[in-house]
C-alpha cells in the first residue's frame, strides 16, 4: 500500500489532468481509481484542491479531522505539461456512449 502522501500526490497529478482534459477517460478513470485508493485505503474523504502558487494545497478529511497537504505546482503539472507538449505520445480515448451506460 503506498502512503497517503503519495497517493494525494498521485491522485492530485491526475486530478490535474483530468480536470484540463474532461474528455479523457482514462483520466478519469485514473482518478476515480485514486478516488477510491483514498477512501478505502487510507479514509480520506471531502477532497478539495485549491490553487496557491506556487503551490497547490489539497484539503480532506481524515479521521474526522481536516487536514491539508501541499504539493509544488511545478512537480504536480508535470504530466499535463508533458502531455501539452507532446500531445501525439499522449492520444485522448473518450469514453462512448455505450461504455458510459454500464
Amino acid at each position: 500500500m503506498q502512503s497517503l502522501q503519495d497517493t494525494l500526490y498521485n491522485w492530485l497529478t491526475i486530478k490535474v489532468v483530468s480536470d484540463a482534459r474532461p474528455d479523457d477517460s482514462a483520466a478519469r478513470e485514473t482518478t476515480d481509481l485514486f478516488e477510491e485508493m483514498l477512501t478505502n485505503e487510507h479514509g480520506v474523504t471531502e477532497l478539495e484542491i485549491i490553487k496557491n502558487a506556487p503551490m497547490y494545497d489539497v484539503f480532506y478529511l481524515h479521521e474526522g479531522e481536516k487536514k491539508k497537504k501541499r504539493f509544488p505546482m511545478e512537480l504536480a503539472d508535470f504530466m499535463l505539461n508533458q502531455i501539452n507538449e507532446k500531445p501525439e505520445w499522449f492520444e485522448n480515448y473518450p469514453i462512448e456512449e455505450d461504455q458510459e451506460k454500464e
